[in-house]
């Protein structure tokens, strides 16, 4: 076989034999729960931590997965062997869960279908195109906050991981308009720094690194670790509510995120935050990270020309 293989309703198939109804609930509604994980040395990391949250992503969009939680983690690894198998040992794979309500009966548009539902799920996995951040490394990440807020939790509670995502591309619309390579952060209605659209957002000012509050994100597992090696360099890691104002005075900023962990932020809306390049505490955090996982990740994403494509 030359090409990966896709998890889907039960089975494995062909990427190219794997397809969704036009009138799955996911196009319609786009009521789909999903969550993402990656691999270091083609073994996935944190895959315990993502299927947890993508269960508890699921309880709360009343969607059940055909699947127990056990099971998801037993066809995830052999996903993961199936499609490591075509690939150079310096790339890596981002494995991606979803599961939607199902196909509607009719095609209406009408929230809360019919009740015999079958849910559509599905895992895959890709190659992480490293090359697409390898510039958030050597320049470092310039944030814009568009017009566009963040939902608020009063209409859907951030904590859940879904693609229910028309705000994010709006937002994008407008950022790229300032810098077409910059990425969005969204505030909330009362002016609070939340999220970008695929990453956690953190500062270092004085000896702590500080994540909003989580009433208004989606809890990271990228953040967890952050946490974690926090812990182990002796800088407090807290949570609270924080602005614009906060950002531009801080030391330094960060993106949290799994495909690349974290990345150095280094302008908002065009002003310079600390002297404008990677700090120390970045490199101090990722020397850390890179221990664990048993390779330099700065190198892996900055030192190639790209991955090649599956069965290559």
């Amino acid at each position: 076989m030359s090409e990966p293989f896709v998890y889907l309703k039960g089975e494995f198939v062909a990427a190219s034999q794997a397809h969704i109804a036009i009138y799955d609930a996911s196009v319609v509604l786009g009521a789909t729960v999903t969550d993402l994980c990656r691999t270091f040395g083609h073994i996935p990391f944190r895959l315990e931590d993502h299927a947890a949250r993508f269960y508890r992503s699921c309880k709360y969009a009343r969607i059940a997965p055909p699947l127990t939680s056990a099971e998801t983690l037993e066809v995830a690894q052999e996903l993961i062997r199936r499609n490591s198998a075509f690939l150079p040992p310096d790339e890596e794979l981002a494995l991606v869960l979803f599961v939607s309500p199902g196909e509607l009966k009719v095609y209406a548009g009408a929230a809360g279908g019919a009740g015999d539902m079958e849910p559509t799920f599905c895992m895959h996995t890709f190659v992480l195109p490293f090359r697409f951040w390898q510039h958030y490394f050597t320049d470092g990440v310039h944030v814009v906050t568009p017009s566009i807020r963040h939902v608020p939790p009063q209409c859907v509670d951030p904590k859940i991981k879904c693609r229910s995502r028309m705000h994010w591309w709006l937002a994008d619309q407008e950022t790229h308009l300032v810098d077409p390579n910059a990425v969005s952060l969204c505030l909330d209605l009362d002016g609070n720094v939340t999220e970008t659209s695929g990453s956690n957002f953190l500062i270092y000012t004085g000896n702590e690194i500080v994540s909003p509050s989580r009433r208004n994100i989606l809890p990271g597992i990228s953040v967890a670790t952050v946490a974690e090696l926090c812990d182990e360099l002796g800088v407090t890691f807290v949570e609270r509510d924080f602005q614009v104002y906060d950002v531009i005075n801080a030391t330094e900023a960060f993106l949290a995120s799994t495909p690349y962990c974290l990345a150095p932020v280094t302008k908002i809306n065009g002003l310079a935050i600390g002297n404008g390049r990677p700090g120390p505490m970045l490199h101090r955090l990722l020397n850390l990270w890179s221990e664990r996982v048993g390779l330099n990740i700065v190198e892996q994403i900055t030192m190639r020309d790209g991955p090649h494509s599956q069965g290559d």
